[in-house]
């Protein structure tokens, strides 16, 4: 009579589930950009993670969802992709980010985008000053 035994291959499962939650994230993506530094309150967390819309310091829009993130959107292309969360994910919470040299107007403009496409409020991310 033969077993075989699992146990180490338990051990070793475990070991890489260990590995991989503490790796995970510090394999972040974004876009670099300088955030204004203003006094703010902390948005308190939902359930799900907020889906955060970046402008950075050209006016280039993009929205960390989906494969590529770190690849530049057209207006057009945002509010298909914010449209498409709102149905697929209803009650998601919008974050815009703006770079601190990136005009105001651009900025409004994009919010003015995010709410047409069905949002009903957006809020925005700042650094804190130090």
């Amino acid at each position: 009579m033969s077993e075989i035994n699992v146990v180490p291959y338990i051990d070793v499962m475990l070991v890489l589930l260990v590995i991989f939650m503490v790796t995970a994230p510090l394999v972040t993506q974004g876009v670099k950009i300088t955030l204004p530094q203003v006094p703010s309150k902390i948005i308190p967390s939902e359930q799900s993670e907020p889906i955060i819309v970046t402008v950075d310091s050209q006016g280039s829009l993009y929205v960390d969802v989906g494969e590529s993130t770190e690849t530049a959107i057209t207006e057009e292309m945002l509010i298909t992709r914010v449209a498409a969360i709102i149905k697929y994910r209803p009650g998601s919470q919008f974050l815009l980010r703006g770079d601190e040299a990136v005009d105001y107007g651009r900025v409004v403009r994009v919010m003015a985008l995010i709410q047409g496409a069905g949002v009903e409020s957006v809020g925005l991310i700042t650094q804190s000053p130090r």
